[in-house]
């Protein structure tokens, strides 16, 4: 298993600290929003040791399908992270028990709490090109220097699994076990999915399924084609403007009966659950 080492350099290394920092750059969450959701004792942190929010609703029953939902991978996208905060206030409100969410709403704290906030992590990586591409895909950074032209944006590091942000969500992954993976983006204002083991809905609210294709060492690309785990992406239309709040509510829906009708637990899963010693996810 991976080591995550961390060095701080804020005072963001709590909770607190990132509530207070996120309501300060955020208009749209409050300090006092981000507090009263209950956010886990910190177990990951980020290049500057900022710590990871992270919030687990357990399901009733063990076989219930299990969500990893994540927001603000690119530090950027503002609108990931609030409409990430929102379903969260939702889930907090009217969680059923009957399926097992992970939220970790700013996977990125560095790159949207900077100045000017960046796409990219405080190594200037692109948390979405820094996995290891799946087999038969090209390397990513040989990638990212003929293909994409050596965009600052989409630097994906020297090696995979440089950072500890994704090393977090590899660990994530291996621990959890999710049967899918949901992860908020903009500004593209559509719905992307991965995976072929399930059937992707075919809009969220005012998002259609329009689905882009993979690009080697991202997180669909990994999670799918490498651990067979189906990937949502939830492009919003804007960055730095939230949807409308009946479209917020639209989406939530759409997502949460489409969990309930199409997401379910392998028989390999269950069994890979079954035999793993306990985490800090229990």
């Amino acid at each position: 298993m991976l080591t995550l080492t961390w060095q701080p350099l804020y005072a963001d290394n709590t909770v607190a600290g990132v509530c207070a920092a996120v309501g300060k750059k955020l208009s749209s969450v409050s300090e006092k929003e981000c507090l009263a959701l209950g956010f886990a004792q910190p177990r990951f942190f980020s290049v500057n040791g900022r710590a990871m929010l992270e919030k687990r609703f357990l399901a009733e029953e063990s076989d219930a399908p299990r969500v990893l939902f994540i927001g603000g991978i690119h530090g950027d996208e503002y609108s990931s992270v609030s409409v990430t905060f929102k379903w969260l206030n939702t889930i907090s409100a009217h969680h059923s028990g009957r399926y097992d969410w992970l939220f970790f709403p700013l996977v990125n704290p560095d790159g949207l709490l900077r100045k000017k906030s960046t796409r990219v992590n405080a190594h200037n990586v692109d948390l979405n090109r820094n996995f290891e591409p799946a087999k038969g895909f090209p390397n990513a950074l040989k990638h990212w220097k003929t293909r994409a032209k050596k965009r600052a944006r989409y630097y994906p590091g020297e090696t995979p699994l440089s950072e500890p942000e994704t090393q977090m969500l590899f660990q994530l992954i291996e621990e959890y076990h999710p049967d899918v993976i949901v992860s908020v983006h903009a500004p593209h204002g559509i719905l992307d999915f991965d995976g072929a083991s399930v059937k992707p809905p075919r809009r969220l609210g005012p998002l259609y399924l329009r689905q882009l294709g993979t690009y080697p060492g991202s997180l669909g690309n990994y999670a799918w084609f490498t651990k067979k785990i189906p990937v949502m992406t939830i492009e919003l239309p804007y960055a730095g403007i939230m949807p409308k709040p009946k479209d917020i509510d639209r989406m939530w829906n759409d997502l949460v009966r489409w969990v309930d009708r199409k997401v379910k637990p392998s028989a390999a899963t269950l069994a890979a659950r079954s035999k793993q010693k306990p985490t800090g996810l229990e």
